[in-house]
């Protein structure tokens, strides 16, 4: 384990313009980072970067797209010369019945959460390894880590996943100095469930208090300060 001060760092959060990560890119300006904002929609992120201001860079990213994520690292390095934090964020919901999911619908979120996040991992794993260390936080889901949701099975099978991507990679990046630590946000007021990729999202809560954007952004940033390998914002009792 290995703490990483973010002052100063040259930090790509994936799935920046809105939610969690724009929440994130914020917090880790203030906190000094130099920040790479990627996501699809790019007038959102031209003007998260203004309001930023400073090196913010903004690259317009799909994260389903191998070779634009790795145009995405390249940029970074050609504009700063290195990457010390990655956030994978960027990801999609699906939420419907088990006997209603879609291959196509499976695939296009598999590309997204699971493969997205691979190849963005792939593509800074050389370049941390050369500067001796660096951060990858994987955002996953609550889900995960609670008793299956009803329909959210497909959804929840990408994050389980991740999940394991990430711990293998934490073990086997340990020895260049590479921090893979993995986040686990519970209900986040976002606009998540309004941009799933099939169904709806629940329609409400009893006694469940969503969390805010900025409150998940801390714990992130939290997260690299600390090295640790988890971050799980779910209640103790809600999880499995």
């Amino acid at each position: 384990m290995s703490a990483v001060d973010v002052n100063g760092k040259v930090m790509i959060i994936t799935g920046a313009s809105a939610g969690i990560g724009e929440a994130t890119a914020r917090a880790a300006a203030r906190a000094g980072a130099t920040v790479v904002l990627a996501a699809r929609r790019r007038a959102r992120l031209d003007a998260l970067a203004a309001e930023i201001g400073g090196d913010t860079l903004a690259v317009q990213t799909d994260m389903r797209d191998p070779a634009q994520v790795r145009r995405l690292v390249e940029t970074a390095v050609e504009r700063f010369g290195r990457v010390d934090v990655l956030v994978n964020n960027a990801g999609q919901g699906l939420h419907v019945p088990i006997e209603q999911i879609t291959i196509e619908d499976l695939a296009a979120v598999v590309e997204l959460n699971v493969y997205g996040a691979l190849v963005a991992m792939q593509a800074v794993i050389p370049l941390m390894r050369e500067a001796g260390g660096g951060c990858v936080i994987n955002v996953s889901s609550g889900t995960t880590r609670m008793p299956a949701p009803r329909g959210a099975a497909g959804y929840a099978a990408t994050k389980c996943a991740l999940n394991m991507l990430s711990k293998a990679a934490r073990a086997e990046l340990a020895p260049d100095g590479i921090v893979v630590s993995t986040i686990y946000p519970f209900v986040t007021a976002t606009e998540f469930h309004s941009t799933l990729r099939a169904g709806s999202g629940p329609a409400g809560r009893s006694g469940v208090e969503p969390d805010s954007a900025e409150k998940v952004a801390d714990e992130i940033l939290a997260l690299i300060r600390s090295g640790e390998p988890e971050a799980v914002l779910i209640p103790e009792g809600l999880r499995a």
